[in-house]
């Protein structure tokens, strides 16, 4: 039975003996020295605003969630976790706070670019083929349709925005930032796990997408880093609903983005509360989206 301490809601940290390196829009990151500790919050940010109402076990979903697809793509490249049970040392005093939702990890030298992996055609990617056909430069077929399947998956990178969107960029500019040989293996690393995390959700009734995947270097390792494959980082649907020419039904935060613009909200700070049922729905999605994927509930 988990403690009334792993259930709380946790939109803050607070480990005084602790560095804090930075805090995200969802997670709080400590500097341990040659390791870090990511801890994911219960807070929940839309149009690049990070709102006043906490989800529970938000924060809960995205560690276990991506620590199942490290797990289990672990043979496509090494990732950074060390430790997510058993919080020892300088640590053992938050154990009941780091409970379910935080990660010991090794320290990577990050890539500037985010791996971006579409299989459907939604998003921002949707935008660029109306405009130009494309999407960061390869040219699609004609005559799709939102959220229709690509005729294979495509790498389409993208910079790191600290503050804004990201940027969708050409191949060409992703390999001009990191190096050809080093962009040629981060796409390739990003397509395999792309399509083996694509068949698993398909026997479980979910469809990825498209997901964002980041990787450093640690001496001369490739590690996949960050988050793997949540719905914070993914689009998942659920395949019963699939319905292409138009957009989808998610397990993610559409949920509430959909109830701010039926408010009205001019998507400018201070972010409105929401209610209790937009946070007791958005909840719901993403603990069903947990529990289809690893076949067993959050709990």
């Amino acid at each position: 039975m988990a403690s009334s301490q792993m259930r709380a809601v946790i939109s803050q940290t607070e480990f005084p003996e602790l560095k804090l390196l930075g805090r995200g829009k969802v997670r709080d990151i400590y500097d341990l020295g040659d390791r870090l500790l990511i801890v994911a919050t219960d807070r929940l940010s839309a149009f690049d605003v990070v709102l006043p109402t906490p989800i529970p076990d938000k924060g809960r979903v995205l560690t276990q969630l991506s620590l199942f697809w490290f797990s289990k793509l672990s043979a496509v490249v090494p990732h950074h976790v060390l430790e997510a049970n058993n919080f020892a040392g300088e640590l053992a005093p938050y154990s009941d706070s780091l409970a379910g939702r935080a990660m010991l990890v090794r320290r990577t030298d990050p890539f500037p670019i985010e791996c971006v992996v579409r299989g459907y055609i939604s998003g921002s990617g949707w935008k660029d083929y109306q405009k130009t056909g494309a999407i960061c430069g390869i040219p699609l077929p004609k005559g799709l349709r939102e959220s229709d399947k690509l005729p294979k998956p495509i790498f389409t990178p993208s910079t790191k925005a600290t503050t804004g969107h990201d940027e969708n960029i050409p191949f060409d500019e992703a390999a001009k930032r990191v190096g050809r040989p080093l962009a040629e293996r981060l796409r390739d690393t990003s397509l395999s796990l792309y399509e083996r995390a694509a068949e698993h959700a398909a026997a479980r009734g979910i469809i990825i997408a498209d997901t964002k995947f980041e990787f450093g270097m640690r001496g001369d390792e490739l590690i996949w880093i960050d988050e793997a494959l949540t719905p914070d980082s993914s689009r998942f649907w659920p395949a019963d609903q699939y319905e292409p020419g138009k957009a989808q039904p998610s397990f993610d935060k559409q949920f509430v983005r959909d109830y701010l613009e039926r408010i009205g909200w001019n998507k400018q700070p201070p972010a409105p509360a929401l209610p209790p049922d937009v946070v007791s729905g958005t909840q719901q999605k993403y603990r069903d989206a947990y529990q289809r994927i690893t076949g067993h509930a959050l709990d």
